[in-house]
């Protein structure tokens, strides 16, 4: 078995990366993978750094500490914006995946079906990445760079998901289709988030997961939302050339023309709900 380190600084953290470590926070994605095997990488767990934690509201936005659970997401004081990301919290796992999951750890496991991704995009964040030459922020959209592969060097860790502040009153809305209710894999999952002046959409942003190796935004659907009265008809806009970004495939769980009409009746049933 290899050696086993928790350190409760992240600088301590950071120098045992100079050579290479298995990073563990919550354990939800790297125990499964290992079931029956010897664990013979060395690991770095991360839970006891205590800047890696909290969630907090700054002057540009929110800061939500990479190791922060899905079930302090799910109980923070947050605004509206944010409750397409707790609806998501709450369809990840069992309330015991939720105590100990984290938002970098689903993050860094970069399943095309994470279903935190698409909320995240939806709201803009970005990734904040420490390693041993500084800091670097960039959108989530630059840090997945493709199925279960992330922008992260040898040597770095995500410290936090950073959220900005809507120039406008806004809201947010995730749907997620699996083969059951709960604790299911998604077949596709939308998430939107809507800011509105005077009863008018003055920015939207819209991203759809497990229908691309990455989750993805749909740019001409935002567009084409824009402007429009926020209420239910906007789902009237909705097309089907909106969804070019995307590139559902065919298996187990469902076709990739299954996944296309999923997500535009996904996405109908959120632009209806959402602004009311």
């Amino acid at each position: 078995m290899g050696a086993y380190l928790r350190p409760r600084r992240l600088e301590d953290a950071l120098a045992a990366l100079r050579r290479p470590h298995a990073v563990l926070a919550g354990g939800t994605d790297f125990y499964p993978a290992r079931v029956g095997q010897l664990i013979a990488e060395d690991i770095l767990d991360v839970s006891a750094i205590d800047c890696l934690r909290g969630i907090v509201r700054t002057d540009s936005g929110w800061r939500l500490g990479a190791a922060a659970t899905w079930s302090e997401v799910i109980e923070a004081d947050l605004p509206p914006l944010f409750d397409g990301l707790k609806q998501a919290a709450r369809e990840i796992g069992g309330r015991q995946i939720q105590n100990a999951g984290t938002i970098a750890g689903n993050l860094c496991n970069a399943s095309p079906a994470a279903d935190s991704v698409p909320c995240l995009l939806a709201l803009d964040a970005e990734v904040e990445i420490a390693g041993q030459d500084g800091r670097r922020c960039l959108p989530l959209s630059d840090f997945l760079t493709g199925a279960r592969r992330t922008c992260l060097m040898p040597g770095e860790l995500v410290v936090a998901v950073h959220v900005p502040r809507p120039s406008h009153e806004a809201r947010s809305g995730f749907l997620k289709l699996g083969a059951r209710r709960y604790l299911v894999i998604s077949i596709a999952m939308v998430a939107a988030t809507l800011e509105c002046q005077d009863g008018v959409v003055r920015a939207a942003r819209i991203a759809v997961g497990a229908c691309s190796p990455v989750a993805r935004r749909l740019p001409l659907l935002e567009a084409a939302l824009q402007g429009g009265v926020c209420d239910s008809s906007l789902a009237d806009r909705l097309e089907l050339a909106h969804l070019a970004p995307l590139a559902p495939i065919d298996d187990v769980r469902g076709s990739s023309a299954y996944r296309n009409d999923a997500v535009m009746t996904l996405l109908r049933r959120l632009l209806r709900s959402l602004p009311t």
